[in-house]
């Protein structure tokens, strides 16, 4: 006791020292972060850029690399990564919206925006994917995803020494990356399990399948703390493009916000990015890019003069709604009214309006234009044949059983094909396998809740003629 009363000072300023050294230590190691990947364009940006979601949930990149490896029983099915819709094109180190960052000592995977706004399609089963950057991810299980991450972390075998193993099977590690990857691995365990516990509200409800989401019910249950209330949020992904063709309408299938710079930032936070880690200058360059963005031409050729008697279907029935500037277009429609599933509408709440109004007050940014109307937007067509299936929900496989009436539309049909059938304009939808990949698609069923077909009776009342002229002007929309 003398010693340490003699030596108070001395052993104070050791420990001040030796917590300081620990901090820069583990900033030094695990959480500085590092540059962006170079990326030469803005679509490759769009693809593979940062918006910061690996600090906080990012893995590792080389463990998130063997996971598949590691643990394959607990993916969809076979093919690794791909299993769950994932797209890589060749060439490039990682898929699709999977992002490469360095944080501390190690490079992390993260996802972006392009993970649920980049559509595929083949012409072709043997042909290699087209992407089409801002489209919806029809490919892409985001569940299936997620699913896979939980189950990983809470296997016994998701050790340090397991994923050394595996990753020292593709590289050479490093004294210090084998020192970094046996702190690493608990902690990126410990947050996978967290938030597993976070989206156990899904198992409760009908599984999203490749294409869709449920994507602003996780916003409502943990960053706004709003109560876990049984609703069912599943939609169809959305495309992105155009924006700057929509200022001042209502975004999203519900029109919940009427800013695309706000649909902008709150898609990066609902990807894992956090208020700080936000990178507000890419971010501007992000949205000006999709603000100029067009849609994919239609890749198969379009007869004309069936086209023109179309348009002139088009104009008479569908244009109030559906073209940009006319009528109703852009207007949120009452769930009575457009007849579709009301699930959807019925998820948002003012409630978790007024909690995302008011989320970020103390930062750079802040958001004032979310809103809850309860009902569906009268959504622009542009890039329509790409964006199958179709209605909020994606519940409908082609725009020809959009035309049908809701009794004589599929009432099941496989998702997450990207090769095109350019007749009924849609995927093809009666495949259970990838003949190309073993790749098992899945059977949406419009009898389970939240799933419905129907609704949207405008057109069923159509002849044949002018059903088939409507959706040749469509290809070109």
């Amino acid at each position: 006791m003398g010693f340490l009363r003699r030596n108070a000072g001395r052993v104070v300023g050791f420990v001040v020292v030796l917590a300081v050294l620990v901090a820069l230590g583990n900033w030094f190691f695990v959480t500085r972060e590092g540059p962006d990947r170079e990326l030469a364009t803005d679509e490759a940006r769009f693809l593979y850029g940062s918006v910061g979601t690996e600090a906080e949930s990012g893995v590792p990149f080389d463990m998130w690399m063997v996971l598949p490896e590691l643990f394959p029983e607990h993916l969809a099915g076979p093919g690794g990564w791909e299993s769950v819709g994932l797209v890589w094109v060749d060439g490039e180190e990682t898929p699709v919206g999977i992002t490469q960052r360095s944080i501390g000592t190690l490079s992390r995977a993260g996802i972006n925006c392009a993970l649920c706004h980049a559509t595929s399609y083949r012409l072709a089963p043997e042909d290699d994917p087209v992407v089409v950057p801002g489209g919806p991810a029809n490919r892409f299980d985001l569940q299936a995803y997620l699913r896979f991450l939980t189950a990983a972390a809470n296997d016994d075998r998701f050790t340090a020494g397991n994923f050394i193993e595996a990753i020292e099977r593709r590289k050479n590690l490093s004294f210090l990356d084998r020192l970094t990857l046996r702190g690493v691995v608990p902690i990126t365990g410990k947050i996978l399990r967290g938030q597993g516990k976070d989206f156990v509200w899904m198992d409760d409800n009908p599984d999203w399948g490749p294409g869709r989401i449920d994507p602003f019910n996780p916003v409502k249950f943990t960053l706004l703390g709003q109560p876990e209330d049984g609703t069912i949020g599943n939609s169809d992904m959305m495309p992105v493009w155009d924006l700057g063709d929509r200022p001042g309408g209502s975004l999203h299938w519900d029109g919940l916000n009427t800013s695309a710079v706000e649909v902008a930032l709150s898609g990066a936070i609902g990807d894992g990015a956090t208020a700080r880690s936000l990178d507000l200058e890419y971010m501007d360059r992000l949205i000006r890019y999709l603000e100029e963005l067009p849609p994919a031409d239609f890749p198969y050729p379009v007869d004309d003069a069936l086209a023109a008697e179309g348009r002139e279907v088009y104009e008479a029935h569908c244009a109030e709604c559906h073209t940009i500037g006319q009528g109703r277009q852009g207007l949120v429609f009452p769930v009575g009214e457009v007849g579709t599933d009301p699930h959807r509408a019925g998820m948002w709440t003012h409630a978790a309006t007024e909690a995302y109004n008011n989320a970020f007050a103390a930062f750079e940014f802040d958001f004032d234009a979310f809103q809850n109307v309860e009902g569906y937007v009268a959504v622009e067509l542009d890039g329509l044949w790409i964006r199958a299936p179709y209605l909020h929900n994606g519940s409908v496989p082609t725009l020809f059983d959009l035309l049908e009436r809701p009794e004589d539309r599929p009432t099941e049909f496989y998702r997450g094909y990207d090769v095109y059938d350019p007749e009924r304009m849609g995927f093809v939808s009666d495949i259970a396998v990838d003949p190309a990949t073993g790749r098992e698609h899945f059977l949406l069923d419009t009898s389970l809740t939240g799933n419905s077909n129907t609704g949207h009776l405008y057109g069923v009342d159509l002849s044949d003629e002018q059903k088939r002229a409507l959706v040749e002007y469509l290809k070109t929309a």
